[in-house]
């Protein structure tokens, strides 16, 4: 049974009822970002009760020994971890001097909780009765400002509803913090400094190990009514805390309110000894433009982001909520204004997967990014990795490579590998395709070449090699094989000839070779650069060309599909669908042994292959190989359900399609893997994304065309999307009996409707 308390709502995520179960996966699912940093919706008073207390900030990491019972050579040294950082939200609330905490008080009513996604931000309001009988209601708000990204921002406010009280509020740093998720429970933080300056507060930190250095800081301001508040405080100071008390007698309904300001300075983008006098700035302008223009700008600044983001979709409320809300999620985990930074799988909303890096980005999130925003965005994201060349040719050392040959890291925040499963970091190596195919997909979809001569070719030769080098020559299949892998379906490890990976491979070889004929022939200068620096042979590059054009295919002529890897079919093949639903999750009910034997199949990964690369196959032979392994799909991965629905909606099964949707767009907050208090599947949600605009709008880009098959699932009336093509944007209405097409540009577009041209001219309808 999946959860169903988040009330269907278009614009907002609701939770109403006060429920100590469901607190700690509220915290994921109202979690809160911007890009620069992120935090779970955890209370600002104090809660006894089970909680996951998560503050974070973007880019700053520990790397966490690792930890294994036998250590292999080739290991990682360290899990990298994204850390639970100094806690600012902290608001210690007294009533009589008798502490507010929904675990202990006597009732809690008309508990509601709102995460407005249009507007950008969370509010949460109660009543309560204390211990001491007294009732107060509570009403709060919250947002970390897009504006100024280092700044969030919170209106507290207690009404004592059953007499007069002494009302306290005491506004708290505190960096005496831990990770849910420490190794060996080392402490992440060093506290150099808790100081006072009249009502500025500040506590200096760094990391261990990484010394990244950050201010965590906060400044408050009181109200009665809304008449403010001349109280000095109280200060409370300790190693690592620090608190301010504002004490005053609240007569019955009247409100005692606190606008809390605070948030993090940090050295990735600032000097170490200016930290504090930036906070002190960034405080300056939050007071000074006060709660409610902040939030009239955040608004302003969400209506920008869902101008051009937004899906719309008429006649289901649960599955419009589904797509705000991934939309909203990827916006509050990443914006593109950093190339330094990348999307964690968790983003800001928990610990697990450390806040990495992994082939999701390449893989998923990238298209939303082209399509939502500037191509600027994408280009930042593959120069990410471009910046990690050299590690990842370390990376490939490490493992007995050579002569430039790179192998991009399974999971990473600087380009080091930092994962240590040997079966995923070491076998699971089709994520290097991921990344040289993220390179043809941005240069298909925007026409900007200039990527491929001026970094791009670098990183395809490093790729190319290391497959060259991966394979093995069998003489037995006068061919070249791939041993000892894991596909996208890590529930099978250790295998051999992994159809996905060996297609991958000679496609990414084919592609390199491809381009450095291109930039030898049109980009003189930057192929001689390119050249003197990774020193490619033409007999390495005619061996090269040579593996690819003999690469092993595992193939089955009585199924007359692909074959996943050599032993698929000496598995006992019952379908997903003859399994006792007992049973289910396999990944929870079952062994590792069991599951590695099954023919059970965790996410695509031969139709991983034929959605990357579709137009190598007829849609016959998509259909057969989606008959053949759908049924054995168990989408225990986040990554799947995207995928399957894009492909099913190309099959026009759309309603086969329709649910796979549904489950990825609403994947945590139905919570179907019964694992949302750990945090959300960030980059799960640009596949939801994808499922929309590429499954049911049908869009591809066909011989440097924008293209559309739209279709429409029956439950819906309608839907819409827009798509930043090339600098033009054209949005797409879709119901039943036509598609509608509207460009915002200069220029006229030459689109495909299901395979027609079609002009679109700026600022007109075009009805189809």
């Amino acid at each position: 049974m999946n959860q169903d308390y988040i009330i269907p709502n278009e614009w907002s995520i609701i939770e109403e009822g006060f429920n100590a179960e469901r607190v700690k996966s509220s915290e994921s699912l109202f979690s809160i970002g911007n890009g620069a940093m992120g935090q779970r919706a955890n209370f600002e008073e104090t809660y006894t009760g089970s909680t996951f207390q998560g503050s974070y900030i973007a880019g700053v990491y520990y790397p966490d020994k690792t930890r294994v019972g036998w250590w292999k050579n080739g290991y990682p040294e360290y899990f990298a971890k994204v850390l639970n950082a100094p806690n600012w939200i902290g608001i210690n609330v007294f009533v009589n001097d008798e502490a507010l905490d929904l675990n202990t008080c006597k009732k809690v009513e008309n508990f509601r909780r709102e995460l407005n996604m249009q507007e950008g931000w969370l509010s949460r309001s109660f009543k309560a009765t204390l211990p001491n009988n007294v009732e107060i209601k509570v009403e709060a708000k919250r947002f970390l400002s897009l504006d100024l990204d280092e700044l969030g921002v919170i209106q507290y406010s207690v009404t004592p509803i059953s007499s007069d009280a002494k009302i306290t509020f005491q506004p708290y740093l505190d960096s005496g913090i831990h990770n849910e998720d420490s190794n060996w429970d080392d402490q992440f933080w060093n506290t150099l400094k808790v100081t006072q300056d009249g009502e500025h507060a500040f506590i200096e930190a760094h990391t261990m190990k990484t010394y990244f250095h950050t201010c965590t800081f906060m400044q408050s301001e009181v109200f009665i009514n809304s008449a403010k508040q001349a109280i000095q405080p109280e200060v409370e100071q300790s190693e690592n805390k620090i608190s301010f008390s504002y004490s005053v007698d609240v007569k019955e309904n009247e409100t005692f309110t606190i606008h809390k300001f605070g948030g993090y300075t940090v050295d990735r983008n600032h000097e170490i000894d200016e930290l504090v006098a930036v906070a002190k700035n960034v405080l300056k302008e939050g007071i000074s433009r006060g709660f409610d223009a902040l939030l009239e700008q955040q608004k302003q600044a969400w209506a920008k982001i869902w101008e051009m983001a937004d899906i719309t979709i008429d006649g289901d409320v649960k599955a419009q909520q589904g797509i705000r809300f991934n939309i909203l999620q990827l916006n509050h985990t990443y914006l593109g204004k950093d190339a330094r930074l990348n999307i964690g799988p968790k983003g800001f909303t928990g610990e697990k997967y450390g806040g990495s890096t992994y082939w999701d980005t390449e893989a998923y999130c990238i298209p939303f990014y082209m399509a939502t925003k500037d191509q600027q965005v994408a280009r930042n994201l593959l120069e990410y990795r471009y910046n990690h060349l050299d590690r990842a040719i370390e990376n490939a050392e490490k493992l007995g490579f050579t002569n430039g040959a790179a192998l991009y890291p399974m999971v990473t925040m600087n380009g080091e590998e930092c994962h240590n499963e040997w079966e995923i970091t070491f076998e699971e190596i089709h994520r290097n395709g991921a990344i040289a195919f993220a390179i043809y997909n941005y240069h298909r979809y925007t026409n900007d070449y200039s990527y491929i001569p001026e970094k791009g070719l670098e990183v395809l030769i490093g790729i190319a090699r290391f497959w060259y080098q991966r394979v093995n020559f069998s003489t037995a299949k006068n061919k070249y094989v791939m041993l000892g892998v894991t596909g996208p379906n890590e529930y099978e490890n250790n295998i051999n000839n992994n159809w996905y990976t060996n297609y991958i491979a000679k496609w990414c070889i084919d592609y390199a070779l491809e381009n450095i004929e291109k930039v030898k022939t049109e980009y003189t200068s930057d192929y001689e650069r390119i050249m003197s620096k990774v020193s490619l042979s033409e007999d390495e590059m005619q061996s090269m060309k040579k593996v690819a054009d003999n690469m092993y295919f595992p193939y089955s002529e009585e199924h007359n599909v692909f074959l996943q890897q050599d032993g698929f079919l000496d598995k006992e093949l019952i379908s997903v669908a003859d399994l006792d639903p007992s049973q289910r999750p396999i990944n929870q009910k079952w062994s590792w042994d069991r599951i590695l034997r099954s023919p059970y199949i965790k996410q695509a990964d031969t139709l991983q292959g034929f959605y990357f690369f579709e137009d190598h196959f007829t849609q016959e032979e998509l259909e057969r190989h989606f008959d053949f392994y759908e049924p054995f799909t168990v989408h225990e991965s986040s990554l799947s359900p995207c995928v399957h629905s894009i492909q099913a909606a190309k099959l026009g099964r759309m309603e086969q399609a329709y649910t796979f949707y549904l489950r990825t767009s609403r994947l945590d907050l139905d919570d179907y893997n019964k694992e949302v208090e750990e945090g959300l599947h960030i980059t799960s949600m640009a596949g939801t994304w994808m499922s929309i605009v590429e499954g049911f709008g049908g869009m591809r880009v066909k011989n440097d065309t924008l293209s559309f098959e739209p279709r429409i699932p029956e439950q819906w009336d309608g839907y819409s999307f827009k798509v930043n093509f090339r600098g033009q944007i054209v949005k797409v209405n879709v119901s039943h009996s036509e598609t509608q097409f509207e460009l915002e540009g200069n220029n006229d577009l030459e689109i495909l409707v299901n395979n027609n041209k079609v002009t679109v001219k700026p600022h007109s309808l075009v009805t189809i």
